[in-house]
């Protein structure tokens, strides 16, 4: 198939490193600081995105229910992510034609903060068989697993999926 190797997420490497491969069958807009939008592969600097994103789903209906997982799969670097993944923000039960604001944030979001190298930071979201009743959280953000996440709570595959690119700033780099 030569349409799947133009596909940023796997040219990012989000598929194969954090979840499978799937078909996207919603559309998912994520946008900081009501005008920067995430595109695949994009470079924002950690600066623009301290605050929590708009996120919103776009092609659902009134009786879908998505969860969001937003992850770092680079931590501590790049070269050697032995800490993969770092866990950033869970929201559920989230409306399928509404945004994040309307779901339940069960992780809070935390800014990203990339040390060393480049990281991707990955939205992801999955629909809902049902209302999350007891969803399993796991206890330390180091070494969450998306794809084990997803299993028990079952959440099977994406449904749609974004990128950005971050690395530190430097004073240089902030002006």
């Amino acid at each position: 198939m030569a349409k799947m190797s133009s596909d940023p997420l796997v040219i990012g490497r989000v598929i194969g490193d954090i979840v499978e491969s799937f078909s996207p069958t919603v559309k998912m807009t994520v946008t900081y600081n009501c005008n920067k939008q995430v595109y695949n592969g994009h470079e924002l600097f950690p600066s623009a995105v301290a605050m929590k994103p708009k996120v919103e789903v776009h092609g659902g209906d009134m009786r879908s229910f998505f969860t969001l997982i937003m992850t770092d799969p680079d931590v501590p670097g790049p070269s050697d992510p032995y800490l993969r993944e770092h866990l950033h923000w869970i929201v559920t039960d989230i409306p399928g034609t509404t945004n994040a604001t309307f779901g339940k944030e069960v992780v809070n979001y935390e800014m990203p903060r990339p040390n060393i190298g480049i990281h991707r930071f990955v939205f992801l979201l999955f629909k809902q068989k049902r209302r999350q009743t007891g969803i399993t959280i796991p206890p330390p953000r180091d070494l969450f697993n998306t794809r084990k996440f997803a299993e028990e709570n079952e959440l099977g595959l994406p449904v749609a999926a974004v990128f950005f690119n971050a690395q530190r700033e430097t004073a240089a780099r902030r002006r």
